[in-house]
């Protein structure tokens, strides 16, 4: 119980720390540069250009009221009540930041890169806890129950995508949407690194004249498991084994060259691996992304 306690605070934290960095994002990089921002921040973002008196935090809690009630059947309990507390003090934040600091335009790619990286990066850590910010974040949550086969990054994209364009329309500015898109495509690929790049693994496919020696070298040698699979050459007809291994990216170096000790002649493919749950790699949890 009380591992379990420890557990749902450190989350919270995580999520706590992860929203300032959202915050952060948003207003150094961002809104003083008038790049166009996805989701329901870009909307809030919009509405607060034409009526400035609303403030950017108040307007992404008003507009999340409707996505939460359809999310809460869905989701469920523990996922709304994350996401809420995550949009709940990264509105705050994002008012709070404004509010006492100002900060300065500065080179609009400059802004798109970093201000990519840093709502990426938060994305991603509230992810992985299980939550969402609110708007196209829970959205895409959503939309992942029914495509779940789309790295996260890449769905929040597409959705984000039809904000930005009306983020450029609403500042008569077409290069507001254009560095909101190149900013949006940094945001999804460091998401994803977190979201997915830790697990990084390749799998290697190795046929051979002596799969015996080989299998029993990477046991000893690397501690990973081979399955053997049975193969049939093409041209010539004959019966093949071939052995298939999954490890870790640092590995890569170790087993070609304990392969080719064994057999040079032997033939190798590597390839990545998207995701690896097993044993010696990730646990599979239910509400993962």
């Amino acid at each position: 119980m009380k591992s379990k306690a420890k557990q749902l605070i450190l989350s919270y934290l995580v999520i706590t720390v992860a929203s300032a960095i959202y915050a952060l994002g948003f207003d150094w990089c961002y809104a003083p540069n008038q790049i166009g921002f996805g989701g329901i921040t870009g909307l809030a973002q919009v509405i607060n250009a034409a009526v400035p008196a609303l403030s950017i935090g108040l307007l992404v809690i008003i507009l999340n009221i409707p996505l939460f009630f359809l999310g809460w059947r869905l989701l469920g309990g523990h996922l709304l009540l994350s996401s809420l507390y995550a949009m709940f003090i990264s509105s705050v934040f994002v008012d709070l930041m404004a509010a006492f600091i100002t900060f300065k335009p500065m080179d609009p790619m400059l802004a798109a890169i970093f201000g990519g990286i840093l709502v990426g990066l938060s994305l991603g850590l509230i992810f992985l806890q299980g939550a969402t910010t609110g708007g196209t974040d829970l959205a895409a949550r959503l939309l992942k129950l029914r495509l779940s086969w789309l790295p996260m990054g890449k769905l929040l994209m597409g959705v984000d995508l039809v904000v930005i364009a009306a983020a450029a329309v609403a500042f008569g500015n077409l290069s507001s949407a254009l560095y909101g898109v190149v900013s949006l495509y940094i945001s999804t690929v460091v998401m994803d690194m977190v979201l997915y790049g830790m697990d990084s693994a390749k799998v290697a496919y190795i046929i051979s004249q002596r799969p015996e020696d080989i299998s029993k070298g990477i046991f000893r040698e690397m501690d990973r498991g081979v399955t053997i699979l049975h193969g049939e050459g093409a041209y010539s007809g004959e019966e093949k084994r071939v052995l298939m291994c999954a490890f870790k990216q640092r590995q890569i170096v170790p087993l070609k060259h304990l392969v080719k000790e064994i057999d040079p002649t032997a033939f190798i493919i590597v390839c990545d691996a998207h995701e690896v749950l097993g044993d010696g790699f990730r646990s599979y949890h239910a509400n993962e992304l």
